[in-house]
Order: C-alpha cells, then structure tokens, then sequence
C-alpha cells in the first residue's frame, strides 16, 4: 500500500473502537468503494473542528456560546444532572426520561491516572451552584471507585446550607457499570429510582 493510505489508516486506528481491520475496511471504503464522499467528509470534519466547542455553562457540545439543552427554555434549569463524559449526556437524552440540564465534568477524579480536581470541569458547576440557580443535583458517575470519589470530592465542595439535594442514579446500573453502555430503559430506571446521596 501506499504512504499516503498507511497514514490515512494510522490515524483511523487512533479512533475509539476502531482497530486495525476496520481502519483498513474504512480507508479502502473512502479511497476506491467510495471515493466521492471523500470531499465532503473532509469539509464537514473541518466545519466540526472550527465550529464545535465546549459550552461555556455546562461543558457540553455547542456551536455558540451555550448548547442547545442549555437554552431551552422548556428544560428544568434548577435540575442539573453532573454526567462524566458527552457520550454519557447523550445516552441519558436518549432515554427521553429526564427534562433538567446537564453538567459534564469531562472525566472523574482518577489519581493513577494523574486526573486530578483541576483536571476536571468542577469550576463551572460550582459557580452555577453558588448562583443559587440550582435546586438539585443528581450525580450520574460511574458506579466504580472513582466515580464515587469523584461524587464524594465533589458534595464536599458545596457551600455548606446551599439547600440542594443531592441524589445519585444508581437503581439498574450494575456496579462498575457505566452510564455510556446502559440501555434506555435501565436509565430511565436509574433516573426514577434515584436517591439521597450522603
């Protein structure tokens, strides 16, 4: 093959869940079983990077300055759900079950890993809190060690008689399971079964 095709598959390969077949499957895909849609997946990949960035409020993807669940006005803002990554955000709307808002932390608190609280979108949600917009925060983390220590680090951070409650998702997801792989209707059993978190 040539250098240019090895190239395209390495950086393939660089993407989640994508090995080196499939990155191979996908190249020849784009260079000879497809070759003019190669244009336009470009231009939209370069509309992406220039115009998707982190929402200011919340942490999620957004063309402006807020995302689109940040701005509708039809969403409880008072409710934000804290949720790990955007994947994890993304399956919780897809189980049609929760009307609030979102705050993505973008990771959770992994010391091994050198993640740290200044690793993490915990700045935003704080100053949100202190704004006294927020009634409730339902921590949606990783059932796992560091989702709960990140949960922990986390409720330790509040003003101290902030008046929030503080509820964790939990009923349905297995331990050590994760929000991202959930289905709808586990999640939506998550979400209703969820509790007091202390």
């Amino acid at each position: 093959m040539t250098p240019a095709f090895e190239r395209l598959q390495q950086q393939l390969k660089q993407l989640p869940g994508v090995g080196y077949r499939s990155a191979e499957r996908i190249a020849l895909h784009l260079l000879v079983g497809k070759p003019a849609a190669l244009p336009r997946l470009v231009e939209v990949l370069e509309e992406a990077a220039r115009g998707v960035r982190r929402c200011v409020r919340c942490g999620n993807l957004a063309e402006g300055e807020h995302c689109a669940i940040c701005a509708d006005e039809r969403r409880d803002q008072a409710v934000v759900c804290v949720v790990e990554n955007v994947p994890d955000l993304v399956a919780l709307e897809r189980s049609g079950a929760y009307r609030g808002v979102y705050h993505v932390l973008h990771g959770k608190l992994s010391p091994i890993h050198g993640v740290g609280p200044g690793d993490l979108n915990f700045a935003a949600l704080l100053a949100r809190v202190q704004t006294g917009e927020v009634r409730e925060l339902i921590l949606a983390l990783s059932n796992d060690v560091e989702g709960e220590a990140t949960c922990h680090y986390l409720t330790g951070q509040l003003p101290a008689g902030a008046g929030i409650q503080v509820t964790r998702i939990g009923f349905g997801l297995p331990s050590g399971g994760g929000v991202l792989y959930a289905d709808s209707v586990t999640l939506k059993s998550a979400l209703e079964g969820r509790r007091e978190y202390s």
